[in-house]
């Protein structure tokens, strides 16, 4: 379902969004297309901060596990 809102922009930046509209109509796909883009970009950084801080804590375990494998690497 679409919302219909306002928000107040510079006119630089609307000038730039319909340029890439190209046509009438489409600057709210264009707005919307690029906010959905912000918004996934967000939540992928904070899952990546999530799974950073994940292994930032589990780290000497980890570091532990690594050198229990490398140990039983046959050496050249």
């Amino acid at each position: 379902m679409k919302v219909k809102t306002s928000v107040a922009i510079s006119e630089e930046v609307l000038a730039a969004i319909d340029e890439i509209a190209a046509r009438p109509g489409n600057r709210s796909r264009v707005i919307e297309r690029a906010l959905t883009e912000f918004v996934e970009r967000q939540r992928r950084a904070a899952r990546d901060a999530r799974d950073l801080e994940l292994i930032d804590r589990n780290a000497d375990e980890l570091n532990r596990e690594a050198e229990d494998v490398l140990a039983y690497q046959v050496e050249p």
